[in-house]
């Protein structure tokens, strides 16, 4: 497989197309961003930490039925995964109360909540990426119903599998963000999963060891997302 011209370049990840069909390889980077890009910065070693645990963890989730696009860890940072359209939708499962959440609705931080939610935001970075319902998504053109259903039953199961995970070594899974794709007429998970994407706090001592800790610049960043990848255990 061989790399060939630049494709996108996020704020976290550069894409590349390649000379195989419907194969992307993806580099992670160092950057890190907070509240739409207001915030920027460089966590030192982010990159690689977060394309091996991404990887690792999809290995897992695909193992319990959720298909990913995973492909192929090519290097601590690079990742050969298949090519989707990316349905434009953020979706996000809390299970303790914390970060807008808690804020928006007055409650304090670190409650548990009753159940996991299912929230839905449409992905626009001009727009601050709006909080949206389904019949919204649908009316939109951004998703149909039948794909809605797939996202929503293939999100819970990825929260089922990752709190069992996360508790196995310690942590809390406070909550996370995911994106799905469309792969030929398949839904499938993409993007990453990762302490940019999840909340994740020791059970124990509550410490956060996520992009928390950068958002609100509580210090110790990249020893919280080294804290995490110690405990995974990754070879």
């Amino acid at each position: 497989m061989t790399k060939l011209e630049q494709l996108y370049e996020g704020k976290a990840k550069k894409v590349y197309k390649t000379d195989v069909e419907d194969v992307l390889i993806v580099d992670y980077k160092d950057d890190a961003t907070a509240f739409n890009g207001e915030k920027r910065g460089t966590i030192v070693g982010k990159g690689v930490i977060n394309n091996r645990m991404s990887n690792y963890i999809m290995k897992q989730l695909e193992k319990e039925g959720v298909p990913t696009h995973y492909i192929e860890e090519l290097s601590d940072r690079e990742t050969a995964v298949k090519k989707v359209q990316i349905v434009p939708l953020e979706v996000i499962i809390r299970n303790v109360s914390a970060g807008s959440f808690a804020k928006k609705l007055g409650m304090e931080e670190g409650k548990k909540l009753l159940c996991p939610t299912l929230e839905f935001s449409y992905k626009d970075d001009a727009l601050g990426d709006p909080m949206i319902n389904s019949s919204y998504a649908r009316a939109l053109g951004l998703a149909t119903q039948e794909e809605i259903d797939t996202i929503s039953k293939y999100a819970y199961k990825v929260n089922e599998v990752m709190i069992k995970y996360f508790e196995s070594i310690g942590i809390e899974l406070i909550d996370f963000k995911i994106e799905f794709g469309r792969y030929h007429d398949q839904i499938i998970l993409a993007d990453e999963i990762s302490p940019d994407t999840c909340r994740l706090w020791d059970i124990k001592t509550r410490e956060k060891l996520d992009k928390d800790r950068f958002r609100r610049d509580l210090g110790n960043v990249e020893d919280a997302y080294q804290e995490v990848f110690k405990r995974l255990g990754i070879e």
